[in-house]
């Protein structure tokens, strides 16, 4: 056993001298104890860990000294100068900047192409521009053109804030409700850079939003660049990620959502996280990563309301990835602290924000610091620090469900109740004749996914190379847990030849991360937006990384042909020959519709809206949809009873009332709900009067059918009965009750504006 570690010792004498000092003997005597029996096994693993903390916390310091040494070392056996190797290293970090960002430029420049082809945006006039806008998009639009019409943008904030202009009958802090940030933001940048007398503000919106996705798209290709080590990888991210640009982002339904503000800052949060778990970094690479992760991931916070629930899912791939022991401690803990930090900074500046303190991530990150102060304050090799290791997980768990239960005790939150009784009648724990409930589950977005989804993922080539990177990233990860779990130490350095591609915690990462986002994708379409764009990162890493094929070569046994030698080849031919097939297929398609003129035309919502602005008073209060509601407080400026947000139980409520003109009630009764909201005028819209939708059961008058006790279900039939018609088609009829309390000013082949009397004339 001596002899063997001789070599080591005179290595690190010769790399620093640490040999002299305390650090190498125990190693020496580490190495000369008996193994025997699990406790020795056991011993072994502890023992390696703290040793492994150890050289870690020396890392900042020693490394970059050793670096440089081994390096003219390594370059002067291969007959290259060190002026040389920097020369190459620098040409390196050039061309793969410059194609990272050229490659975010180009895409959003691509967006900006295909959004003018799609609209026509540049030949219409204003209120044929922002009837694009559909939905929460005009919501949040309209509060950003508030913003620039204010006198000053300390009083369009206060407006905000105290809005009363928007809904009738309530007063709402618009900043806090709707998360509107970016628009803050967006309207500052527009008056500080003096744009005013360049550009149009819809221009600089959007165009803020599209060099956002550039960035997001240039963030996936340097973590799959810093993951594989060649910028061949970034490339092919690109390319997958626009190819599949239906399944990758939702910019060309919605441009003012947030998650299209809000993820690309979650993306250089990932890229900045990659690299701050990177083994044997150096000292300012980690301080410079590590500062990019905190301010990704509290501007992320920021930007959408959901956020944290996909900060929890990312801090629950750390804690797995720090119960093997697979990454150092001290640098996941630090990823933590951000996270705490974050949510107190998110708090205060979001108006104490209940939701935030009562989100699952504060109690699993409080739990994960509860677990480690008992492990830190337990002596070790006792009987109790043993079984709390192999206890941890369900430790972890019981506390964080705990410390959850306790803060929604104590905490007065009603934000996001109606998500959580989403998820129970979603997961069938419980059903419901609610309208709100079952529209919500009728949603596409909010459904399995079809199977044209992993039609155009196969299509792309992109699903197969993704489950073959997963299956060998998860048999090495298998491999290293069991190396640990017999009290195998981690390598310091993982080289090619090792064929140990799960020793990279960062790899480790990422794989747990796109599992939890898969399961997730596959119970819920929508989420295949968060999903999808890290399948391409971590598909193009896979075929671009020699260590991949290296891994798998070792599994193979491969001697017909040298391994290293062939693993290189491949990790250059295969994303090579995958990039000219997907040029050959897909950049025909995309040039074609980039250069086909499409048409976005409405004459009848235009013709609405304009009657609005010309014969409405200006005091008005207009009823009808959410969606067109949105769109009406956008082009006109009215207030309306209600608004397409789904995160306000007062609203949902609002929406569900307001919804009963598509009911079969009396008009007695709506007329009771429309004046309950100070409303004037109601818009019924022929689309959802009159809907023929794919799935029987989802259109808006069976669900209100369904929740008013209206459906009598007959040898397996189910018909709609009640005793009034339907008040959309009877309103039409212009006879009595209806014409005593309603009566039509405006009609075009799709809306019918009636005029709520104020006093009822009943006439026969």
């Amino acid at each position: 056993m001596r002899e063997r570690s001789r070599p080591r010792g005179r290595r690190e004498a010769g790399d620093g001298g640490r040999s002299a000092g305390g650090a190498a003997s125990p190693r020496r005597e580490r190495q000369g104890a008996p193994a025997g029996g699990g406790g020795g096994r056991r011993l072994a693993m502890e023992e390696g860990a703290a040793d492994l903390r150890q050289r870690k916390k020396q890392n900042c310091t020693e490394s970059d000294k050793m670096a440089p040494e081994e390096r003219n070392k390594e370059n002067s056996k291969l007959g290259r100068s060190p002026k040389y190797m920097l020369v190459q290293r620098f040409a390196k970090l050039f061309f793969g900047c410059l194609a990272a960002v050229t490659s975010g430029m180009m895409y959003a420049v691509y967006l900006s192409t295909y959004h003018e082809r799609k609209f026509w945006f540049s030949s219409r006039q204003e209120l044929e521009r922002e009837i694009t806008f559909q939905g929460d998009s005009a919501i949040y639009y309209s509060f950003y053109k508030e913003l620039l019409k204010a006198p000053s943008f300390e009083r369009g904030v206060y407006e905000l804030t105290h809005n009363n202009k928007t809904v009738s009958l309530k007063t709402i802090n618009a900043v806090q409700q709707m998360t509107l940030y970016p628009e803050l933001i967006a309207s500052v940048l527009y008056q500080a850079s003096g744009s005013e007398e360049v550009i149009e503000p819809v221009y600089f919106y959007i165009g803020i939003v599209f060099g956002l996705q550039g960035i997001y798209v240039t963030a996936l290709f340097v973590t799959s660049w810093v993951m594989s080590g060649t910028w061949l990888a970034g490339m092919l991210t690109v390319a997958w990620f626009i190819i599949n640009r239906t399944d990758t982002t939702r910019i060309d339904y919605s441009i003012p959502s947030r998650e299209n503000w809000a993820l690309p800052y979650f993306a250089c949060q990932v890229a900045a996280l990659t690299g701050y778990l990177k083994k044997n970094l150096n000292c300012s690479a980690e301080k410079f990563c590590y500062l990019l992760v905190s301010a990704s991931t509290y501007t992320f916070m920021m930007m959408w309301e959901y956020s944290h629930y996909l900060l929890f899912v990312q801090a629950v791939s750390l804690f797995l990835l720090d119960s093997f022991a697979l990454a150092q401690t001290e640098k996941v803990h630090e990823v933590y602290k951000i996270y705490l930090f974050s949510l107190f900074l998110g708090y205060l500046l979001q108006f104490e924000n209940s939701a935030l303190l009562v989100s699952p991530l504060l109690s699993l990150v409080a739990a994960l610091m509860l677990s480690k102060c008992l492990q830190m304050n337990m002596k070790k090799g006792t009987f109790m620090s043993r079984l709390l290791k192999i206890m941890y997980i369900y430790l972890v768990f019981t506390i964080t469900v705990t410390i959850n239960f306790l803060l929604k005790m104590f905490v007065p939150h009603k934000e996001n109740e109606h998500l959580l009784k989403f998820i129970e009648v979603k997961l069938g724990l419980n059903t419901t004749k609610n309208f709100t409930m079952n529209w919500l589950l009728c949603q596409e977005s909010l459904q399995a996914p079809s199977q044209d989804f992993f039609l155009r993922l196969t299509q792309s080539s992109l699903l197969p190379f993704y489950i073959l990177v997963l299956i060998i990233c998860l048999f090495s990860v298998t491999q290293v847990i069991f190396r640990r779990i017999c009290g195998e130490p981690l390598k310091e350095t993982v080289k090619l030849e090792d064929g140990r591609i799960g020793e990279r915690p960062e790899i480790v990462y990422h794989v747990i991360h796109t599992i939890l986002l898969g399961c997730l994708a596959m119970c819920l379409e929508g989420m295949k937006y968060l999903w999808t764009p890290y399948v391409c990162m971590l598909a193009a890493f896979g075929v671009c990384s020699p260590e991949l094929w290296m891994t798998l070569f070792k599994w193979l046994r491969l001697k017909a042909v040298h391994p290293i030698l062939l693993a290189l080849i491949l990790s250059m031919a295969v994303p090579t020959i995958i990039g000219f097939s997907l040029w050959k297929e897909f950049f025909p398609r995309i040039m074609t519709e980039l250069s086909e003129l499409q048409e976005f035309y409405d004459p009848d919502t235009v013709e609405l809206m304009t009657w609005i602005k010309r014969q409405a008073p200006v005091a008005a209060v207009f009823a009808g949809s959410p969606q067109l509601m949105g769109v009406i407080k956008l082009c006109t400026g009215w207030m309306v009873s209600s608004l397409p947000l789904y995160n306000d139980d007062d609203l949902l409520k609002r929406n569900e009332n307001i919804y009963q003109i598509y009911s079969k009630r009396s008009a007695e009764d709506i007329y009771k709900i429309l004046t309950s909201y100070k409303a004037n005028f109601l818009v019924i819209e022929d689309s959802i009067c009159n809907e023929v939708g794919p799935v029987r059961g989802c259109r808006v008058k069976d669900l209100l059918d369904i929740a008013n006790g209206h459906v009598v279900c007959e040898e397996g039939d189910s018909y709609a009965y009640s005793k009034y018609g339907r008040f959309c088609h009877e309103i039409k009829m212009n006879y009595s009750p209806y014409v005593n309390y309603f009566t039509r000013v405006y009609w075009n082949r799709s809306y019918f504006v009636y005029r709520i009397n104020t006093v009822i004339s009943f006439q026969s």
